[in-house]
C-alpha cells in the first residue's frame, strides 16, 4: 500500500522550534527563595527574642526583605509573559492561580489564629494572585507602554490619596493611610509596577532574541537544588517557614532566649508606628506618655493584649488622645 504521508511533512515538523524551559529563571527564583529563607530565619530569631527586637524589620534587613519581594514579583511578570505571551492558556492559568489563591487564603487563616494582631491579610501570595490576573491585560501592549504603566503603579502611593481609600476594604490596594500592622504586607501598589516591569523586560528580551539564547544555557545540572527549588517555588514557600519556626521553637525549649525588656520594646514599636505620621520628637514624647500612664494605672499588660474588651479599648483611646494633646501644644492630631 502506498504511503499517504505528504512529502516533506517530517522535515516541516522537525523544523518547528522546541519550546525549552529557561533554567536560569528557575535558578534565579531558587536564589530568591534561599534569600527569603535567610530573612525569615532572622525574623524567627527576632520573634523568639534571640536578637535585638525589631532587627528584622528595619535598616538593612528591611531593605533585604523588600528586595526579595521585588525579585519574586519581577519574576512573576517574566514567567507570566513566557507562559502566556503568545497565547493565554486559560486552563493552565486558572489552575495555577487557583492553587496560589488557596494557599494565600490558608496563610491568612493560619496567621489570624497564630498572630491575630499582625496576621497576613494581603501578603506576597495574595499579590501574586491578583497581579497575575491583572497582568494578562498588559501582555499584548507595547513594551514601552507597559514600562510607563509600571512607573505609574510604582508612584501611585505617593500621589493617590482619598478618604474613601482608608476603609478596610481598600487596604489591599496600598493606597490607604491607616493600614494595621501585618507580618507580610505586599499591596498591589506599588508592587504591581514590579510585575509589569518583569512583563516588559521579558517582552523586550523575546523581541531581541535574548530569551532564545538564554534557553540554550543548561546550568541546572551544576546547581540542581537551586533549580529544583525554583521549579517548585510554591511548595518551598509554604514549607520552609513552618520548618524554620519549629527549629527555633525547639532551640527555645533547650536554651531559652533572655527575657526582653518589655518597656523598651513597647517604646520601640510605638515609635516605629507613630513615625509613619509624626516627627520623631513628638513620637518619643507621645510613646513615653502612654507608657507612663499605663504603668501608673497598672495596666501595662493590656497594651499587649490583642483581645481587648470595650472598656480596655476605650481606656487606650483616652490615653492616646490625652498624650497626643499634651505633646502637640494642646491640639490633638
Amino acid at each position: 500500500m502506498a504511503s499517504t504521508r505528504r512529502p516533506g511533512a517530517h522535515q516541516v515538523q522537525s523544523s518547528q522550534p522546541e519550546k525549552r524551559r529557561i533554567e536560569l529563571i528557575d535558578i534565579a527564583r531558587g536564589t530568591a527563595l534561599v534569600a527569603m529563607a535567610v530573612y525569615h530565619f532572622t525574623w524567627d530569631l527576632d520573634f523568639f527574642g534571640y536578637i535585638e527586637p525589631g532587627t528584622s524589620v528595619r535598616g538593612g534587613w528591611w531593605i533585604f526583605a523588600r528586595s526579595i519581594a521585588g525579585s519574586f514579583l519581577f519574576l512573576v511578570g517574566v514567567s507570566l509573559y513566557l507562559a502566556h505571551g503568545r497565547r493565554i492558556r486559560l486552563r493552565a492559568f486558572t489552575r495555577r492561580t487557583a492553587v496560589i489563591a488557596l494557599a494565600a487564603a490558608g496563610i491568612t487563616v493560619v496567621t489570624y489564629f497564630a498572630t491575630p494582631d499582625a496576621f497576613i491579610f494581603f501578603g506576597i501570595l495574595h499579590n501574586i494572585t491578583v497581579a497575575s490576573v491583572l497582568g494578562l491585560l498588559f501582555l499584548r501592549l507595547p513594551a514601552v507602554l507597559i514600562l510607563v504603566c509600571a512607573a505609574a503603579a510604582l508612584a501611585a502611593p505617593l500621589y493617590v490619596h482619598a478618604d474613601f481609600l482608608d476603609q478596610p476594604i481598600f487596604w489591599w490596594t496600598g493606597l490607604s493611610r491607616n493600614v494595621p500592622g501585618s507580618n507580610d504586607y505586599i499591596p498591589i501598589f506599588p508592587w504591581f509596577g514590579v510585575v509589569l516591569a518583569g512583563i516588559a523586560v521579558a517582552k523586550i528580551a523575546a523581541a531581541t532574541g535574548l530569551l532564545a539564547r538564554l534557553a540554550t544555557f543548561r546550568p541546572a545540572a551544576r546547581i540542581p537544588l537551586l533549580a529544583a527549588a525554583g521549579r517548585h517555588s510554591l511548595a518551598f514557600y509554604l514549607l520552609h517557614q513552618p520548618v524554620l519556626v519549629s527549629l527555633v521553637w525547639i532551640a527555645a525549649q533547650v536554651a531559652p532566649p533572655p527575657a526582653p525588656d518589655r518597656e523598651a520594646l513597647f517604646l520601640q514599636v510605638c515609635g516605629e508606628q507613630c513615625a509613619n505620621q509624626h516627627e520623631e520628637n513628638f513620637c518619643r514624647a507621645y510613646c513615653a506618655c502612654v507608657l507612663e500612664a499605663a504603668e501608673a494605672e497598672n495596666r501595662f499588660e493590656e497594651l499587649y493584649n490583642p483581645q481587648r474588651n470595650p472598656e480596655t479599648q476605650s481606656w487606650i483611646e483616652d490615653v492616646a488622645f490625652r498624650c497626643s494633646v499634651e505633646n502637640n501644644g494642646g491640639e490633638a492630631q
